[in-house]
């Protein structure tokens, strides 16, 4: 029959543009999040409102959550009242939420001991991929559901990556978000030495945007910080939560990563300054770059 009716959990600045595209697609599209007024431009593009993660999860085809911390997707999965207990028998549970592989394999045994079929599916791409339907979904669990999913994956995103078992596809996230951590640091620094020695930012920019030192990390979210905007594509404390997924388990794994460590340092810092809701561009601020 495929897959017709979805629930979907979370529609802040990535959910919500997501879920626009399914209801663009033709799907029946049930949603929830803990703040309705965020999901007021869905329901007036025709979504259905659920008052619980259970609600939005009972007779769906596929649920999709894509919400904020390993903790809430813990919540919304596996507590009294969330998806695993209500989805129906052969659902397909597909979290989009940057979160932790560990966690993951829990929710992929859980499900299928309910005849659910679990997959991780993060997505890299930011709130451009997810507006434009170009991200990469990084899928982890039984490869007959990704598969299955690829009418649903397709509308949202362009690389669609089949990583593994149960967990893979937050592993492959960990690995982004590992070298994203670098490459802003990195083009952070560059503007700070830049300030430091007397160099005109804006002509900085144009001689090293477009050689070897150029980045998607400098090219988009560097430049807006240094045009002055700091509104989040992507929250400065979510790239925190991230960091630290990879930091815990690089240690579980055996392997050390001193640049991790370090750029997630410098994000407490600046969470702790009050900096959390800005977009990752803020790291600028840590190299003493002025807000304008």
């Amino acid at each position: 029959m495929g897959i017709k009716k979805i629930g979907f959990i979370g529609t802040g600045i990535m959910g919500a543009a997501m879920a626009g595209h399914l209801l663009a697609a033709g799907f029946e599209v049930s949603v929830y999040n803990r703040t309705k007024a965020k999901a007021e431009g869905l329901l007036s593009q025709g979504a259905k409102w659920c008052d619980s993660p259970g609600a939005c999860a009972k007779g769906q085809d596929a649920v999709i959550t894509i919400v904020g911390y390993p903790k809430d997707v813990e919540e919304v999965y596996l507590s009294e009242n969330g998806i695993i207990e209500n989805a129906k028998e052969g659902a397909y549970l597909i979290d989009m939420t940057t979160s932790s592989p560990i966690l993951a394999e829990r929710i992929f045994a859980a499900a299928k001991e309910k005849g659910l079929h679990a997959v991780d599916a993060p997505v890299t791409g930011g709130d451009t991929g997810a507006k434009n339907a170009t991200l990469s979904i990084l899928v982890g669990g039984d490869e007959s559901s990704f598969a299955a999913l690829q009418p649903v994956f397709s509308v949202l995103g362009k690389n669609l990556v089949y990583m593994g078992t149960a967990g893979a596809g937050q592993k492959a996230k960990a690995c982004n978000q590992i070298a994203i951590a670098g490459a802003l640091a990195g083009a952070c620094e560059a503007y700070a030495y830049a300030q430091a020695s007397g160099l005109d930012l804006e002509k900085t920019f144009q001689a090293i945007s477009a050689g070897a030192a150029g980045s998607f990390q400098m090219s988009n979210v560097v430049r807006r910080g240094l045009d002055g905007n700091f509104e989040p594509g992507f929250m400065l404390k979510h790239f925190g939560k991230d960091l630290a997924i990879g930091t815990e388990t690089s240690a579980a794994y055996g392997t050390a990563l001193p640049i991790l460590g370090q750029v997630l340092a410098e994000v407490r810092q600046l969470e702790r300054q009050g900096s959390g809701n800005q977009g990752t561009q803020a790291l600028l601020w840590y190299y003493g770059l002025e807000k304008k």
